[in-house]
C-alpha cells in the first residue's frame, strides 16, 4: 500500500500532470467566457434575425410530434462560435509568442555584448545595438560550398563516358 501511494505521488508531481490540471482550470474559465459571450451578445443579435426568443424555440411539427430543430442549430452555432473564439485567442496568442521568440532571437548573448562593447557600440541604444549584433552574426557565417546533386554528378559521369 505504502508503494501505490509513492507512485501515485511521484506521478501527480510530475510536471505534465500539474500543466494539465492548469489547462482544465483555465479551459473551464475560459469556457464560461465563451459561454457567456455567446448567450448574452452574440445569440440575441441572431434570434433578433429569426424574430424568436430563442433559436432553441424554432420547431416544426411531423403527425403530431414537434421536431425542434432549433435546439441543433444553437448546438452548431455555439459550436462554431466557440471553435472561432478560440481560433482568435490562441492565434493572437502565437502571434505574440512569436514576436516575443523574435525579440529574444534578436538580442545579443553575452559573449556578443563583449564583443560589441569591445567595438564602442552602445548596448543601451536598442537600435544600434540589434543592427550591430545582425551584422556581427552575419560576418561569422562561414560559406560553405554547396555539394553537387545526383543529376549533377551523373551528368559529369556521363560525360567523362561519352569522352572515352
Amino acid at each position: 500500500m505504502k508503494k501505490f501511494f509513492s507512485d501515485f505521488k511521484k506521478f501527480i508531481s510530475k510536471g505534465n500532470v500539474l500543466d494539465l490540471a492548469v489547462a482544465v482550470v483555465m479551459g473551464n474559465a475560459f469556457t464560461a467566457i465563451v459561454n457567456s459571450l455567446v448567450k448574452s451578445i452574440i445569440m440575441p443579435f441572431i434570434c433578433a434575425i429569426f424574430g424568436q426568443n430563442s433559436v432553441a424555440d424554432l420547431a416544426f411539427t411531423l403527425n403530431g410530434t414537434p421536431i425542434p430543430y432549433g435546439v441543433f442549430i444553437q448546438a452548431i452555432i455555439d459550436f462554431l462560435l466557440i471553435a472561432f473564439t478560440l481560433f482568435v485567442m490562441l492565434r493572437l496568442l502565437m502571434n505574440a509568442k512569436g514576436l516575443s521568440n523574435k525579440i529574444i532571437k534578436d538580442k545579443p548573448n553575452r559573449s556578443e555584448r563583449k564583443e560589441l562593447k569591445a567595438m564602442g557600440i552602445n548596448l543601451k541604444d536598442r537600435q544600434a545595438t540589434l543592427k550591430a549584433t545582425k551584422e556581427l552574426r552575419e560576418s561569422k557565417i562561414v560559406k560553405v560550398e554547396s555539394k553537387p546533386t545526383t543529376e549533377q554528378l551523373l551528368s559529369e559521369i556521363l560525360a567523362e563516358i561519352k569522352k572515352k
